[in-house]
């Protein structure tokens, strides 16, 4: 028999309407569970089933809502520090219940007001949701076989080391951002898609936000046609001694790949390359 899973979104059967909200069946495991009346939708049927969130109240009893947190039982998330108390720090993930990451749980200690990134787990041993900063119990530092290169994966970036910047792909392996993506200005913590430039010999990966080889050209120079296509008459103020700034200010990209871009819409005869800029044909 199917039992709702804690920290994850279930499809669960409306049993009845009661006074605070509605009553929902959590099978043998977990029981009868409420979904508060504030969280109750406009239209609903007592024996239907309703999407919800499952997550442990302040009583630690599983309790039911519709609203989505910021990352479920399973993923990482770059979450605020909001409160600190002798148990941990508490992070705003969403919800009415704040996530604890306990001391234990952390690599250094977390100020309110800080952000971090955590992974979000079911403790076995307590039966509840919490929050742990050390990464590298959940993440492998190799990748399966079945990575290749120019995969298409999600990628948070962490942080910035000495060799590139060190990224979580798919929610399970560590990746690092290198060469030219080192440019460009995005958010730590923010997940994003990317794809895999190289796989060394030991399994590991490096990573790219633009699609390798023919790819990344063919996509760059797409985007560089839309940028002139809505630009003031077709042109715009940007040629090969251009600042990387004012590159990527106007175009979203790197210089390098700007100039890979213009190379291959010149030779498809769509663009002219002039003194102070470029303009369509």
């Amino acid at each position: 028999m199917f039992t709702p899973q804690i920290g994850h979104f279930n499809d669960l059967l409306i049993l009845r309407d009661s006074e605070v909200g509605l009553i929902l069946d959590g099978g043998e495991d977990l029981g009868n569970i409420l979904l508060p009346k504030r969280y109750i939708p406009e239209t609903y049927e007592i024996g239907e089933r309703i999407k919800i969130f499952l997550y442990l109240d302040s009583d630690d009893r599983p309790i039911a809502t519709t609203e989505s947190p910021k990352a479920i039982a399973g993923e990482f998330a770059y979450l605020k520090v909001i409160d600190s108390t002798r148990a941990g720090s508490f992070l705003d993930w969403g919800l009415p219940k704040d996530l604890l990451l306990p001391f234990g749980e952390q690599p250094k200690r977390s100020r309110v007001g800080d952000y971090v990134v955590v992974y979000i787990y079911l403790d076995e041993i307590s039966n509840r949701l919490v929050a742990s900063a050390k990464l590298k119990k959940f993440i492998s530092e190799k990748a399966p076989s079945n990575y290749k290169a120019g995969m298409e994966v999600d990628i948070m970036a962490v942080e910035k080391t000495d060799i590139g910047i060190r990224s979580i792909v798919n929610d399970k392996f560590w990746g690092f951002l290198k060469g030219e993506i080192i440019e460009k200005t995005f958010e730590f913590g923010k997940k994003t898609k990317g794809y895999v430039s190289r796989i060394t010999e030991e399994n590991f990966l490096d990573l790219s936000l633009q699609p390798p080889g023919y790819k990344k050209v063919s996509g760059a120079a797409e985007k560089l046609l839309n940028c002139l296509g809505v630009s003031d008459g077709g042109f715009l103020p940007i040629h090969d001694k251009s600042s990387p700034e004012e590159v990527r200010k106007i175009t979203g990209m790197s210089k390098k790949v700007f100039k890979q871009a213009v190379g291959k819409l010149y030779k498809e005869k769509k663009i002219n390359i002039q003194d102070k800029g470029i303009s369509l044909l």
